[in-house]
């Protein structure tokens, strides 16, 4: 009873570290100005443009805070778009606050204090607000989306998932009777997120150390869930490989890998592959899937995993330090093509160039994000 009540106690603390926050207010800037700013800063260097999201989660009026990447992977504030619906002004204790569409042209953020979604289109004007709806259920606090098809996890009460259809013009529809369930109440989930080929649905759930499957059918209606246990405390944030791997991180200290099959079902292949830092609670993975990276909320950490071809990781830095940041990590984010990493702190984000053997360069921080940010997305 002890060993369980001393788990129990180390799982509380690491979730209470995945939830800090802190910062400062940013002022709001027209979308106009941005777009302007970015692609100024285009023509100059000879790249494409680019931007870094973050979800600000104000109580008072959520927003989407933008930053302009340089070619280098530097930011600059750039201002911020309003989502129309409200934040918590704390942590979500999730991952995938924001999500964009695989093409780029559509973001989506959660409104966790108005159990609202939010949809925006990317353009060359900057963000434009296309839609908000109910997400389904009580305090969104993870949402992805492949081709058309969005789903939303909803944290509060019981908690679900519901599905929405994101229309040609940026309109989110509910889809009548998508709900589902999560495996009991009380859970404490954390992400949801579809397989590269969006037949899958994976939900972690920190409470009951489970990771749920959900099969999504040529209706978009999702199936399940399926329950597997976590071969390690507290899965929290995760990201699929080109393999169908299944990459989570696990706050109370390690990552594991799994292979998800064809025809549902999730293996094991590396079991709670200790970072020997605290609280890794948020996960990405590289596009060629070579490596896989953890924010480390108590480590003040980015511990970097090398990925085998058979799906196993293991740490490139033998003390779980690839990168050292501020205590508080609140998510993690990779530029399209990964060559750029970001990491924000709730007040701060922190960039990185990814090297080839996986090591992370810093390219620079930008600072004065508001109080209870949450959510990192990079274009």
């Amino acid at each position: 009873m002890s060993k369980q009540i001393a788990l129990a106690a180390l799982a509380a603390v690491a979730l209470a570290a995945c939830s800090e926050t802190g910062g400062m207010p940013m002022g709001p800037h027209s979308a106009a100005s941005l777009a302007a700013r970015i692609t100024a800063d285009a023509a100059a260097d000879g790249s494409a443009p680019g931007a870094v999201y973050a979800l600000t989660n104000r109580i008072s009026g959520n927003a989407v805070a933008v930053f302009r990447r340089a070619a280098d992977g530097t930011l600059v504030a750039a201002g911020s778009v309003a989502t129309g619906g409200a934040g918590t002004g704390s942590g979500l204790g999730s991952q995938g606050a924001l999500a964009l569409s695989d093409d780029g042209r559509w973001l989506f953020a959660v409104n966790a204090g108005s159990n609202e979604v939010s949809a925006f289109r990317v353009g060359p004007a900057g963000l434009s607000l296309t839609s908000r709806v109910g997400s389904g259920g009580t305090r969104p606090i993870s949402l992805t989306v492949h081709g058309s098809l969005l789903y939303v996890l909803n944290g509060g009460g019981d908690g679900n998932i519901s599905g929405f259809t994101v229309g040609a013009d940026g309109v989110l529809a509910a889809i009548r009777g998508s709900s589902r369930m999560l495996s009991g109440a009380a859970v404490g989930p954390a992400q949801v997120a579809f397989s590269s080929d969006g037949r899958w649905l994976v939900v972690t759930e920190k409470t009951t150390n489970q990771l749920d499957l959900y099969a999504v059918g040529p209706d978009a209606m999702a199936t399940g869930p399926t329950s597997y246990a976590s071969a390690g405390g507290t899965p929290f944030g995760f990201g699929f490989g080109h393999r169908d791997e299944l990459f989570v991180s696990e706050a109370a200290g390690s990552a594991s890998s799994y292979v998800l099959g064809g025809s549902g079902g999730l293996t094991a292949v590396s079991g709670a592959v200790a970072t020997h830092q605290g609280a890794p609670c948020w996960l990405v993975v590289t596009k060629d899937g070579r490596f896989a990276y953890t924010a480390n909320a108590q480590g003040a950490s980015i511990s970097g995993f090398a990925v085998d071809t058979d799906g196993s990781i293991d740490l490139i830095d033998a003390d779980g330090i690839t990168a050292s940041v501020n205590r508080g990590n609140t998510d993690l984010a990779l530029s399209v093509d990964s060559r750029y990493l970001y990491q924000l702190d709730g007040t701060s984000i922190f960039g990185f160039r990814v090297q080839a053997d996986g090591h992370l360069a810093p390219v620079g921080t930008v600072v004065g994000l508001p109080a209870g940010t949450v959510g990192l997305v990079a274009h």
